[in-house]
């Protein structure tokens, strides 16, 4: 369980980073720029992205190995 956190950690926080890498530098980088769902809410769901993968991080920390 402690991996599967640290991976979709892993995985929130890159996406994350790419979608202020693409609201800020307008490069057509991760996930978040493809849905439509989302349009123009681009730095907003990214920041929340960063926060969730910081969250999950600190949830698999406190599991215990194995």
């Amino acid at each position: 369980m402690k991996q599967l956190l640290e991976l979709l950690g892993f995985i929130a926080l890159v996406q994350g980073v790419l979608g202020l890498v693409h609201e800020f530098t307008d490069w057509h980088v991760g996930l978040v720029q493809r849905l439509g769902l989302l349009d123009g809410y681009g730095v907003y769901t990214s920041v929340a992205l960063l926060v969730l993968a910081f969250a999950l991080f600190a949830a698999a920390e406190s599991r215990k190995s194995g």
